[in-house]
């Protein structure tokens, strides 16, 4: 674990921990330049170093926009979370990250871009502000807060207060319009869009 607290003292990588599970926490590269250079440059450095760059870039445009702008989108959507007021999600946010809730009957994993908790009693079950997926170039639909909805069920059975958890769609790209008609109907259905990002 030596060279890993390097790093993490560095700023070059960070531990994030998982809301949902105790023990378990991942390391994220904290550093653009090495993500960007991980992702994109590593592997075709042969045909960059030949000044194919144009070539080059053409292939890696599909890894920058899911390794690199995605992970960073998501981190902002929780960056943007982590500051919302009291007002948002019905109680200040102490926890923002990105954690993910096993589905048994299913055999998977719901992964949840933005989980927002409060601050939470010792030995007590943990309410659920908010969970929310974040895209950045894909129009989000009824799909996406469905999977919201079931993580939100499974939390609950787990002992988790998720009943009320307002259910986030953070979208760089847009909502579909049977999306957007179910957050005009419901409250606890929360749409995010660019200019709402930026703006606060």
């Amino acid at each position: 674990m030596h060279p890993l607290n390097v790093l993490e003292d560095a700023g070059l990588i960070a531990r994030e921990a998982d809301p949902f599970h105790a023990r378990r926490s991942f390391f994220r590269i904290a550093e653009p330049l090495l993500t960007f250079y991980e992702a994109i440059m590593r592997r075709p450095w042969p045909q960059l170093e030949q000044r194919q760059a144009a070539a080059v870039w053409r292939r890696q445009q599909p890894a920058f926009l899911s390794q690199v702008v995605g992970p960073h989108f998501e981190a902002l959507c929780r960056n943007w979370a982590v500051h919302a007021g009291e007002d948002l999600f019905g109680d200040l946010p102490a926890d923002v990250a990105a954690g993910t809730v096993a589905d048994p009957a299913n055999r998977t994993q719901i992964e949840v871009d933005v989980a927002v908790l409060p601050a939470g009693a010792p030995d007590s079950p943990r309410r659920v502000l908010s969970l929310g997926e974040a895209r950045w170039g894909e129009v989000m639909g009824l799909g996406h807060l469905d999977r919201l909805r079931r993580a939100r069920d499974l939390l609950s059975v787990k002992g988790y207060h998720a009943a009320d958890a307002v259910l986030a769609c953070y979208s760089g790209t847009g909502f579909s319009a049977e999306l957007s008609a179910a957050a005009a109907r419901n409250p606890g259905i929360m749409l995010v869009d660019l200019e709402r990002l930026y703006q606060g």
